[in-house]
């Protein structure tokens, strides 16, 4: 048994090539073989998030604090908060962050397939990134 204790491993930035604006990677844990899930808290800061990209096993997303929006390629982006749990499936094109005014912290979880968890795509645009949010900032910035 390994206990990691809180503040014994450094906090990250979110590499420019996969991420837009100020994101904080705080890693939780990444066990050896043969376990294969890994996890870390993400921080974006409002107007931060992640590029395109893709998961060979899936990923789940806790949402800890904040707001923030999750999309699909060819779908809607939805509203995430604190308590929300998002499931994306292996292979789905998405992207996620914090939403243009407001901060969002979730727990990210996902699994190697060949020592590989994510395949990065492009960046979100910042018309993609706006048009995702019309109309729903004032959903994601009030009381839950």
């Amino acid at each position: 048994m390994d206990v990691f204790r809180a503040g014994t491993r450094p906090s990250g930035k979110g590499p420019a090539e996969y991420f837009t604006g100020t994101v904080r990677l705080d890693p939780l844990f990444n066990p050896p073989a043969p376990a294969r899930a890994f996890g870390a808290a993400v921080t974006f800061e409002p107007g931060a998030r992640t590029a395109w990209h893709t998961h060979p096993l899936g990923q789940t997303l806790i949402v800890i604090a904040g707001c923030g929006w999750v999309q699909l390629e060819g779908a809607a982006a939805q509203s995430i908060r604190p308590g929300d749990v998002v499931w994306i499936a292996p292979g789905e094109r998405h992207w996620h962050g914090a939403t243009a005014t407001t901060a969002m912290t979730h727990i990210a979880i996902q699994e190697q397939l060949d020592g590989k968890a994510v395949d990065w795509l492009e960046q979100v645009s910042d018309a993609q990134y706006h048009s995702a949010g019309a109309g729903k900032e004032e959903a994601t910035a009030g009381p839950a």
